[in-house]
């Protein structure tokens, strides 16, 4: 079908590129090819309206041109797939029923349907580009070629691929970012809205990150890239666009299952009425074989199998248009069938910047040399909480410059690291209560109180434990996202339950999840207890969103019916997502739930339509009350209807 098309050869695509006529050409081809097949057809009915004794063989003419010009594509399809796959599809119907209708005269009507079918065709595939030309705008804008510099000194043009993590690459005013890196000399403004949808250019300078296929502005910097080409943000988006271009939904995976056996099973009826009418019961041969013509037509499944795609192509187009990426139709058709969506807490409900707002040290004249030790340690991290530590740090004019024998991060709990002679813990209560005695330690008894109005603010306790004695405190806080509260109540007038999974304390999590209004939460979640909570989460309700940003989320995304994940959130946690929300916006997730419900509609009400139009035409056959023209008209005509119906999902 569409999704078969060849690749176009180089010179031809060189060709077009440099002529935009011939471009228009190339690109509406189909289209043009069925209008013409319609001039032949206008053209052979009025002359057979005319005298003269060739007028008979011009208008033939005119209809063969008809058949061959408008029927071409539609055609060639039908044949590519019946010699290459050995499967029967609805242009082998329609084939059939042409040259059946021109083999007992009418021309006229075998012309007509070869032009509407053309024309629903051309429309259908006029869906695939402008679906393809949304999705495919960031694949353009790709760099292809970078300027590494040698010793930085020496400019060389090298491919992106050749690029490797630690080389220095030069990027000029007006050029495209060619990799993920960071600035380490100059300044500029870069307009990120490939990346993030935003058009406002954001300012750039020393060790701040740039991001492939990203637009320089005026000024000239040189980055040390942090990413091979392959692995870089801007690739793992066109991946996701390649994949939700090949991806079909189960009800198009049901329709092309069952339509090789419809067309056989069609065509062993119009054998029977061929056959058993005329040789039982002496019908006149020539009125059962147009009757046969008649049920090849309105018996084909062409608008039910246009019924899906088209719908859902307009629907993937439009949520790229606002920036939600989609690994295939699939989890756009499920998604308004969910029953509960969960949220990871920290960079999702919350906007991920959290900050120091509360210190306690068990000695404060040694308020100094802790901090310095936790910055030490926390500066080799990317976590959030241990970013806000290093930033209160540089704050209060703490350098971080301590020796750093060796570190351990544990995902889900902290960190552990050993500078001089001590051992240092940073980390959850967890983590405390597994490495550290917590029940000799006077620090948890004389500030217990303390903890707990902290945590009923909704901050995050950070725990620092120097050589198996906890003597630190921090109090970090991450504001709630402005547009988290509008998400969860859209959701709850959709009748989603709204749950968060946070490995934060109790006290923390209910704080948050009653400011931004949730139903439920589960706090103290590690990793493998984020999946065992999606799997409960399943048995009680169904169908299950997980919406996360991190590498702990990653494992819950990916047993979770459809994985979201925020565009500023890790590597992993895209890969791993179903859908990704390139603003990091929420409010595109009720959209997008919306958009699902639209898509859903649409399609039962072309699969009923265009069902209900076959039964009714198969029956109006059958009665004998149907010609040819009239079948024509209302098969092809619905097809048509149900294409145009799927193209609303575009706005």
């Amino acid at each position: 079908m569409e999704g078969k098309r060849r690749a176009t050869p180089f010179l031809l695509k060189h060709a077009k590129q440099s002529c935009p006529l011939l471009s228009f050409l190339s690109t509406h081809r189909q289209l043009i090819m069925a209008l013409a097949g319609g001039g032949f057809l206008i053209a052979g009915y009025l002359t057979e309206r005319g005298d003269g004794p060739t007028v008979a063989l011009l208008a033939m003419i005119f209809y063969v041109l008809s058949y061959g010009v408008g029927g071409f594509y539609k055609a060639k399809e039908g044949l590519v797939d019946f010699i290459q796959d050995r499967s029967l599809n609805v242009e082998v119907l329609m084939i059939l029923a042409a040259i059946g209708a021109a083999s007992i005269g009418y021309w006229n009507e075998g012309a007509i349907l070869i032009f509407i079918f053309s024309l629903s065709g051309a429309m259908e595939t006029y869906t695939w580009q402008k679906s393809e030309k949304d999705l495919s705008a960031l694949v353009k804008l790709a760099p292809l070629e970078a300027s590494r510099l040698i010793r930085d000194e020496e400019i060389q043009t090298v491919s992106v691929d050749d690029l490797r993590i630690g080389d220095h690459i030069l990027i000029r005013n007006g050029e495209r970012v060619p990799a993920d890196g960071i600035v380490i000399r100059g300044e500029t403004s870069i307009d990120e809205s490939t990346i993030t949808g935003e058009s406002i250019p954001v300012h750039k300078s020393m060790k701040d990150e740039v991001f492939n296929g990203t637009m320089n502005g005026r000024g000239s910097i040189i980055v040390e890239v942090t990413k091979e080409n392959a692995n870089s943000l801007f690739q793992k988006m066109i991946r996701l666009v390649e994949q939700a271009k090949s991806s079909r939904p189960p009800a198009q995976q049901f329709i092309e299952k069952v339509e090789g056996p419809y067309v056989i099973t069609v065509l062993m009826v119009v054998a029977l009425m061929l056959t058993v009418p005329p040789f039982l019961f002496g019908a006149p041969f020539q009125e059962t074989f147009y009757r046969a013509m008649v049920l090849l037509v309105v018996a084909s499944p062409c608008a039910v199998v246009a019924s899906v795609m088209p719908a859902l192509l307009s629907a993937i187009s439009n949520g790229a248009r606002r920036g939600v990426l989609m690994k295939g139709g699939t989890y756009l058709e499920q998604l308004s069938k969910t029953q509960a969506i969960a949220f990871d807490k920290t960079g999702t409900i919350t906007k991920g910047n959290p900050g120091v707002t509360d210190v306690y040290v068990v000695e404060e004249t040694k308020k100094e040399e802790v901090l310095n030790c936790a910055v030490s340690i926390e500066r080799q991290s990317n976590h959030p909480l241990a970013k806000a530590i290093v930033h209160y740090g540089k704050k209060q004019g703490l350098k971080g410059s301590e020796l750093i024998k060796s570190s351990e991060d544990i995902t889900g709990y902290g960190v552990k690291a050993v500078i001089g002679e001590d051992r240092w813990i940073i980390g959850n209560w967890n983590m405390m209560i597994q490495q550290v005695d917590s029940e000799v330690s006077p620090f948890y008894s004389s500030i217990d109180e303390q903890r707990k109005a902290w945590q009923s603010q909704g901050k995050t306790v950070v725990y620092i434990a120097k050589n198996d004695e906890i003597v630190a405190m921090v109090g970090i806080k991450d504001d709630i996202r402005p547009e988290a509260k509008e998400l969860i109540t859209d959701l709850h007038k959709l009748g989603i339950k709204t749950i968060m999974i946070t490995g934060d304390h109790e006290m923390t999590a209910a704080s948050i999840a009653a400011e931004a209004g949730l139903d439920d939460w589960v706090s103290h979640c590690l990793p493998e207890k984020k999946v065992e909570e999606i799997d409960r989460l399943k048995e009680k309700y169904g169908s299950v969103v997980m919406v996360g940003d991190g590498v702990n989320d990653a494992p819950a995304m990916a047993k979770a019916d459809i994985g979201i994940a925020m565009g500023s959130g890790t590597d992993v946690a895209i890969d791993t997502a179903d859908m990704v929300l390139m603003k990091s916006d929420l409010e595109k997730i009720s959209s997008t739930f919306q958009l699902s419900g639209r898509l859903n509609r649409v399609v039962k009400q072309n699969l009923v339509f265009s069902v209900s139009v076959i039964l009714l035409l198969i029956a109006a056959n059958f009665a004998q009350q149907l010609s040819l023209p009239l079948g024509v008209i209302g098969h092809e005509g619905s097809t048509i209807l149900v294409i145009l119906n799927g193209l609303r999902l575009l706005r």
